[in-house]
């Protein structure tokens, strides 16, 4: 695809008939410990909360009569949903939105207020996707796709242009990508008009389509998609995004929950608005590659808040460890009277956020433990090599996902009796009949011998569950987690159950 031509389409581009030019704001605080000049471009104050409405718009405003007088559909779990339905309301255009029945409901609340029909299918966008499909082919409806389309990537170029229009000097910015409609229309305007700037593409590191791609020079699907930052969790980029991309961008990034988690609290601090996880990426992104751009210009995208309240819990949880202001570590200490006091005595004066123990062993006790840090790896590393130097045997846990996300609230849980315990965790659709699925389908064959879960407002649980199961019939519970249909990932042998959990 020619540049030129995407840069034609979005100087020309109609979205301000329902989009607002909004502001690119300084960062002072993340700037002064990064040690360049960060603005932020806050699309989180577009009507709809996200950039989504410009492209949207951009492709409605482009079909003919005949093709509104049929209406549009289109599948979204949120942010595409709000800009389509919004779009069509002001140009009166009938809009039929299909959402995962997955979807919070805040978000489905959200289309519906702007007159769109809502119909909840399926328990991911794929799902919907094809069903958004299968109803335009029966009524005629137009679909709007969400990144991979000339309109829609056009509407979006305009927040290249804005930035363009805001700042004179400007080395770099860095911009989300998920199918790679807002990256690909930012690309085509500043690749044209000032090439000099660097395009850094940030992608979630369990999302990352468009890294897999530009490895295998062309499109190719994910085996899974991560969760947490839905917005841009994509399991294949888009055919015409891609190739606008491999001409406009310079260097991908991608980035942790932990680090996303991070970014959304830096975004607070400077400018107080609160990030949903996929706005957050760039911000995330410029800091794991600050030292390319010190004492430089940086532009980054917070390209939505359409974030569920209760996911902050989660949020607030993991910001520490992603700024890695917090070390989770497992240690084994003797039990007996004064070894608490002794270990504490070895960690100096850091302090302690978390301490987790019970009484399993009469010689040993393995305790898990929270510390503050001062945001610094090095220091990470320096209270495990204190702690191997006292004899006291550590494990980093500040990495492990299964140690932070369910073992942290669940340590003291080893059964008296031995067995053979499988440990799967799974990530479990937030709809009814999710839990009575998982247990009909395993009737009476195996034994439950664990089950934690924590919902953190998304549209999946997390649950950790452990199962009695003999040797002989594993090939049989190995076809059980396939048949279930749900995401899993046997943590049989991860080290935190080792220590905490293993009979």
């Amino acid at each position: 695809m020619n540049l030129n031509d995407l840069l034609t389409a979005s100087l020309t581009a109609p979205v301000y008939d329902v989009a607002v030019k909004t502001p690119l704001q300084a960062m002072p605080i993340l700037s002064s410990r990064l040690g360049c000049e960060v603005l932020i471009k806050r699309e989180d104050l577009q009507p709809v909360h996200s950039f989504k409405l410009r492209g949207a718009y951009c492709k409605l405003a482009k079909l003919t009569e005949a093709q509104k007088s049929a209406g549009v559909v289109a599948a979204s779990a949120g942010n595409h949903a709000q800009g389509v339905a919004l779009a069509a309301s002001k140009i009166n255009v009938q809009a039929t939105i299909v959402m995962p029945r997955t979807t919070p409901g805040i978000k489905v609340s959200a289309v519906k207020k702007y007159g769109a029909e809502v119909i909840l299918h399926g328990d991911n966008f794929e799902s919907a996707r094809q069903k958004a499909l299968e109803i335009s082919e029966q009524t005629q409806q137009i679909f709007i796709p969400p990144y991979d389309d000339f309109e829609v990537m056009a509407g979006q170029g305009t927040v290249a242009l804005e930035i363009l229009s805001q700042v004179a000097e400007l080395d770099a910015i860095y911009i989300p990508v998920g199918g790679g409609g807002l990256a690909a229309g930012m690309a085509a305007v500043i690749k044209s008009v000032k090439p000099e700037i660097q395009l850094i593409a940030v992608e979630a590191e369990d999302s990352a389509c468009y890294l897999k791609a530009h490895e295998a020079g062309k499109p190719v699907d994910l085996e899974q998609v991560g969760l947490f930052a839905d917005g841009i969790a994509v399991k294949r980029i888009g055919d015409l995004t891609f190739d606008v991309l491999e001409q406009g961008i310079d260097d991908i990034v991608t980035v942790k929950t932990d680090e996303i988690c991070a970014a959304i609290q830096d975004i607070f601090n400077d400018v107080r608005a609160i990030a949903e996880p996929a706005g957050a990426v760039a911000v995330a992104g410029l800091k794991k590659g600050q030292a390319k751009f010190k004492h430089k210009n940086v532009a980054v995208l917070l390209s939505g808040a359409n974030i569920n309240f209760h996911s902050l819990r989660h949020v607030s949880e993991r910001s520490e460890l992603g700024e890695c202001a917090e070390a989770v570590i497992a240690a084994t200490i003797d039990e007996h009277a004064g070894s608490f006091r002794n270990f504490c005595q070895i960690l100096g004066d850091r302090a302690i956020t978390e301490f987790n123990y019970r009484l399993a062993d009469p010689a040993k006790a393995n305790i898990f433990v929270g510390l503050k840090m001062t945001n610094s790896n090095q220091d990470r590393s320096d209270i495990l090599s204190e702690l191997k130097a006292n004899n006291i045997p550590a494990l980093d846990l500040s990495e492990d996902e299964l140690a932070k996300v369910h073992l942290r609230y669940m340590v003291g849980g080893i059964p008296p009796a031995k067995f053979r315990e499988q440990v799967v965790g799974f990530d479990f659709p937030e709809v009814p009949g999710a839990l009575m699925k998982f247990l009909n389908t395993l009737g009476d064959r195996w034994n439950i011998t664990l089950f934690h879960y924590r919902n953190h407002g998304a549209a999946y649980g997390r649950v950790l569950a452990g199962f009695d199961v003999p040797e002989s019939q594993q090939p049989d519970f190995e076809q059980y987690l396939e048949d279930l249909g749900y995401r899993f990932k046997i943590q049989t042998d991860n080290p935190a159950y080792h220590l905490f959990l293993k009979p």
